[in-house]
């Protein structure tokens, strides 16, 4: 990976001259290589990585596993573009494997992400079986560690 994607993916609050100085470049040729990568689609968009836990504790994660029909004109991407649009999908991925799409999608509790799964996921008539994971913890997210160490209280138990 090029040394200044790297870089700003570790640390996306860096300034330019905070780049340049660390890339020995100067503030223009960082700002026109951002430039040419957010043009060639090489950055998507920037992002803050959130602990929605700590803002909401009652935030809930959920990994689906989807088995689909692949189209005949457009095989995965017709299905996975129409599951994107859906507001409580954070990702979907193509995947290799047991099933086909792996979708990512948040909500407020378990039962508004069922609902999700059996009212829209279910609904596409491409969607063969759906598999559902909640997420219990995140330790790690796009490369940042979010979970603070906490000490177990229960202490050593022996025999």
């Amino acid at each position: 990976m090029d040394s200044l994607l790297k870089l700003l993916k570790e640390g996306g609050r860096l300034s330019n001259a905070e780049l340049a100085v660390m890339l020995e470049k100067s503030e223009k040729e960082i700002e026109d290589q951002i430039e040419r990568y957010e043009q060639a689609g090489i950055i998507k968009g920037y992002t803050a990585i959130i602990d929605e836990t700590a803002v909401d504790p009652n935030y809930v994660t959920a990994l689906i596993e989807l088995k689909v029909t692949p189209q005949s004109r457009s095989g995965y991407d017709e299905i996975a573009g129409e599951i994107a649009n859906y507001d409580e999908v954070e990702s979907v991925k193509l995947m290799s494997g047991a099933y086909d799409i792996l979708v990512s999608v948040i909500g407020s509790n378990i039962h508004e992400i069922s609902q999700f799964v059996s009212d829209k996921l279910a609904a596409i008539d491409a969607v063969t079986s759906t598999a559902t994971h909640f997420q219990l913890k995140s330790y790690k997210q796009n490369g940042v560690l979010i979970c603070d160490e906490e000490s177990d209280e229960r202490g050593m138990i022996s025999p």
